[in-house]
């Protein structure tokens, strides 16, 4: 018996050795013509024994794939790549693994001696992604990345922002690497479009959420550009340097140095004529008040201070050309390589100067019910900035394993702003009866740091959809600010003038910090079902430190003002832990999960006055996300989610803030944080066949404690400190919270081919509405914009030579106040634009660009119309057409001109700058061109910006099920 039971035992334990024993399938493929690495390409994994099981997988950049953990067995390895033929081998695993050394065949078809290949649609649906294939968008060879996506529906470039199917675009990659950080219109303006073989937008995950496939609400709209396959080892740009009337001048160019993995870019450029290349965090950098810390699953910042305020955090990432003339040097480098085989390395740096002069007219006119309360006031400001940015991106990839990886992503901008500016202001009743002169100097230096840095670690378990992750998060800003301010104001007292004198010193000094964690367990749930525990604490630290100083205009001695100083420090503190199920494929998925936040808000001021605050709030913070494919050619996306916004520091600190005396604000210590519900339905349909494309986005927003305005106008002098005294007809705002802020937002675009004219039609439209509380003179008052926006944009599709875009947008705009004393406005405003560019064979090249601003008063105001007209005739020449002479003429009617208009309950605002006015220059441009060995067929479909399937590292580790936006 001892012997039966013996080898009994032998036997189990040798039937469980076996079945336990693993082995990996790993392999290479490569373009069968000329041996190029193939990234992108699908791999997937099934096994006649098992009729469940399937595995998939994405090449890297080296072509290579790897599936782990697989019980020894037979096993069918099928590839698939868009322009290549399907190759399908079988494989019988052993306990020494398998290496594939694979070739794939272009898939061509050769008719009377030409080669014939597959065209490709314009657009196509790939899950959640909209692609968009270059090649069918026909572009003059000067064109640019920026030139090309324009012609694309669904994607617009205004004021120097990409906006992509309703949103604004935060960053750009290239071949799924970041590209110049997160300035999204510099990277489309440095790539010249005849590199670019498609054009892919998706909405970007985290990376901890793209691995676990939960989206965790940090996610973003990101373009993706792929190259072409021929430029692997390449060199090309452009340099230039142009001269013109007036002494104005512009230099500069581009460098792409592309040799493998390794890619490299440089830029550089030094102009007078307006011309920038920054992002607004370069500007506004050095106005970050520490308020935009963590907190839970909404982040933080709240809203910015007025007449002086510090601002949100300087995070809208890009802004277009800035009010004013400006003289410009920037330079940047972004770098690209694989180190090894597990280290990628990605960053970029930019460096920034600009020197703006601005001579700005304001006309505000406040309306009334009562015809003798309309007050209208008027204001000339010149003023001289000049502003300095570094700014570093890195992020850094290191594949540890099959099974684990670790990213690290720091970043960090150093700003420096000095600015002067003299303004001359006067208020008065509609009669002209004089309320207020004022008289202001002013000077302000600043300087100031922002840095946020990420680490991630990701961990897949061999059994597939079991993962854990834990980003560790670490952001710091300061900012340290003199201001001196010399103000004489006239105010008119029943009759009598009364004149008040003062100079000032300020010194504000703002830091913030926040430690951040999130850590994320995934567990699958049965068929095609995955549960994920994650657990978020933060904690944010802000502090402020201003100093102010009332100077003797005899003796000009200082004198501690302690009615306009303050010390404040105020605290942020944040349990998040949350359970959320997903179960679904590709094509149909559903996600639900619900979050339980405990955040603690506690303030302490130290000066003047002694004044501690301490708040909790406990929140319930549910979220839904829905995804089906509903047809051949379209999807359906649905998302809800809830989040709650902290107050700043700015809004917490009651200490006065101006730069003009009329117009002061305030904070509020007894703020408490918003909380927002979102609701997104996207839906996107391309019609390959009959090259359609339709998107709809639909956004409604509401929030609780809005952080909102309370104004109060001064009907007679009104004392606010010893040291301050709100002169008639001024404002103070002081924020608050309330409830009923609800807005929501459309966006529709249809595109179709206009065959008969070679070209493409792409029509938009969008209704938007906003409802804003709020309370002025202690008047509740509740504020409706309204919104409708219709255009469309006619790009050609003919050849090269000719090029040309014919655009119209129109926006009907009406304010609505349910106060009858307080503003309603309707108003129209238009934009149209015509750009025309023909080149001969031999190299002559004739451009136009013509545009319309139109804006009309329809409830009362003036309207105002030009046009801006450039116009340019260019030669090329040399080897290949490389260099060109062009003489350009800006503004040839001399009509050019800035006009602004904003609407309040409180008042329209009209406001005027200076401009740049007509000028003659000649430029002299040189195209750099060194094309590597071309490949056989553009390596399009390459969807790089993937990375590792959710779930699991590397071509296929223990995956995920897919996640939101990456299928």
């Amino acid at each position: 018996m001892r012997r039966i039971a013996l080898l009994t035992t032998c036997l189990l334990l040798m039937a469980f050795i076996s079945h336990a024993q693993t082995a990996a399938i790993k392999g290479i493929l490569k373009d069968s013509t000329d041996g190029n690495n193939l990234f992108g390409a699908t791999v997937k994994l099934t096994t006649p024994q098992d009729a469940k099981f399937v595995r998939n997988a994405l090449t890297s950049t080296t072509g290579s794939f790897e599936f782990t953990g697989l019980p020894l067995q037979r096993y069918t390895v099928s590839i698939s790549y868009i322009g290549y033929k399907e190759l399908v081998q079988t494989v019988n695993l052993t306990a020494a693994g398998a290496n594939l050394n694979l070739r794939l065949a272009p898939n061509v078809t050769v008719l009377g001696g030409v080669v014939i290949k597959g065209q490709e649609p314009p657009t196509k649906m790939k899950g959640d992604t909209m692609q968009y294939n270059a090649s069918a968008y026909k572009t003059n060879p000067d064109a640019s990345g920026e030139d090309l996506v324009k012609k694309m529906p669904g994607i617009t470039v205004e004021n120097g922002q990409v906006t992509a199917h309703g949103e604004q675009v935060r960053k750009v990659l290239l071949d799924g690497k970041e590209y110049f950080g997160e300035d999204a219109t510099l990277a489309l303006r440095n790539l010249p479009a005849e590199v670019i073989d498609k054009i892919e937008i998706f909405n970007k995950l985290s990376d901890q959420a793209q691995f676990s496939g939960f989206d965790d609400g940090n996610g973003y709209k990101a373009l993706n550009i792929v190259t072409r396959g021929g430029i692997k080892n390449s060199q090309f740009g452009k340099v230039y340097a142009g001269y013109g009337t007036d002494d104005l001048y512009s230099v500069g160019g581009n460098v792409n140095f592309f040799n493998g993995n390794r890619r490299i870019g440089l830029i550089g450029m030094s102009n007078n004529v307006n011309q920038q290349n920054f992002s607004s965090q370069d500007v506004l950098g050095i106005t970050s008040g520490g308020g935009g810390g963590g907190g839970g699953r909404g982040g933080g910042g709240g809203g910015g201070r007025g007449g002086g305020g510090f601002g949100g955090g300087g995070n809208n990432f890009n802004v277009g050309q800035q009010s004013g003339i400006s003289k410009t040097n920037s330079a940047g480098i972004n770098f690209q390589d694989q180190w090894g085989k597990k280290l990628t390395v990605t960053g970029s740096y930019f460096f920034n100067n600009s020197n703006t002069n601005n001579d700005q007219y304001t006309n505000q006119v406040y309306k009334n019910d009562d015809p003798s309360l309309v007050r209208v006031y008027n204001e000339y400001a010149a003023s001289h900035t000049e502003n300095y940015n570094h700014r570093v991106n890195m992020r850094l990839e290191y594949k540890i394993d099959s099974a684990n990886m670790l990213i690290f992503t720091p970043t960090i901008s150093f700003q420096k702003n000095n600015a002067y500016s003299h303004t001359l202001g006067d208020m008065k009743y509609a009669d002209s009866t004089l309320i207020s002169l004022t008289d202001i100097e002013s000077r302000n230096m600043n300087s100031g740091f922002n840095t946020s840095n990420n680490l991630l670690f990701r961990h897949a378990f061999k059994k597939r959809g079991r993962t854990v992750s834990v980003n560790l998060g670490f952001s710091a800003n300061k900012r340290d600010g003199e201001t001196y301010l010399p103000s004489f104001t006239t105010t008119n007292n029943f009759g009598h003038l009364v004149n008040d004198t003062t100079l000032r010193e300020t010194y504000p000094i703002t830091n913030g910090r926040t430690l951040s964690a999130n850590i994320s367990y995934t567990e699958p749930i049965g068929k095609n079902g995955q549960l994920q525990f994650s657990y978020n604490p933060s904690v944010n630290k802000n502090t402020a430190d201003q100093k102010a100083y009332t100077i003797d205009s005899t003796h000009r001695e200082k004198e501690f003002d302690p009615s306009l100083s303050n010390m404040y420090e105020n605290t942020y503190t944040v349990q998040n832990g949350g359970v959320s199920f997903r179960k679904g494929n590709r094509d149909n998925m559903l996600a639900v999960g619900v979050n339980l936040q405990h955040s603690e808000l506690e303030g302490d001021r130290t000066f003047p006055t002694q004044f501690n605050l301490s708040k909790s709030f406990t929140n319930v913070l549910p979220n839904l996300w829905w995804r089906k494919k509903i047809s051949k050619y379209g999807n359906i996306n649905v998302m809800y989610r809830a989040s709650t916004n902290q107050p700043s520091i700015n809004n917490l600190q009651d200490v006065l803030s101006y730069t003009n005396p009329l117009f002061v604000s305030t904070g509020n210590p007894e703020l408490n944080q918003s909380y927002t519900n979102l609701v997104s339905t996207r839906y996107q349909y391309a019609n390959t066949a009959k090259n359609i494309t339709f998107m709809a986005n639909i956004f409604v927003q509401n929030t609780s404690n809005n952080v909102t305005s309370r104004t109060y106008i001064a009907a007679e002098d009104s004392v606010l400190t010893p040291t301050f005294t709100l002169r008639k007809g001024g404002q103070l705002t002081k924020p608050i919270n309330v409830d009923g802020y609800w807005s929501a937002r459309s966006f529709f675009n249809l595109g179709l081919p206009l065959k008969f004219i070679k070209s493409n039609l792409n029509t938009n439209a969008g209704v938007s509405y906003t409802r804003s509380p709020g309370y002025v003179n202690d008047i509740f008052n509740i504020s409706n914009t309204y919104a409708y926006n219709l255009g469309a944009v006619i790009s050609s599709n003919v050849s090269e030579y000719i090029d040309f875009t014919v655009s119209y947008n129109g926006s009907y705009n009406q304010v609505k106040n349910n106060v009858k004393s307080l503003n309603n406005t309707t108003y129209y405003n238009s934009s149209a634009s015509a750009h025309i560019n023909l080149m001969s064979k031999n190299g002559w090249v004739l451009t136009n660009d013509l545009n319309n601003q139109y804006y009309s008063a329809i409830s009362g105001g003036n309207s105002t119309s030009f046009w801006l007209w450039n116009v340019s005739a260019a030669k090329k020449f040399m080897k290949d057409q490389r260099a060109e002479l062009r003489l350009s003429v800006f503004d040839l009617l001399n009509q050019n001109k800035s006009i602004a208009r904003t609407t309040t309950e409180l008042y329209v605002q009209d406001v005027r700058s200076t401009v740049l006015k007509q000028y003659f220059m000649l430029t002299f441009t040189y195209k750099i061109k060194n094309w590597g060995k071309a490949s056989a067929q553009p390596q399009g479909d390459q969807r790089r910006f993937m990375g590792p399937p959710p779930g699991g590292f590397g071509p296929g580790g223990p995956g995920g099920m897919g996640g939101p936006g990456m299928m």
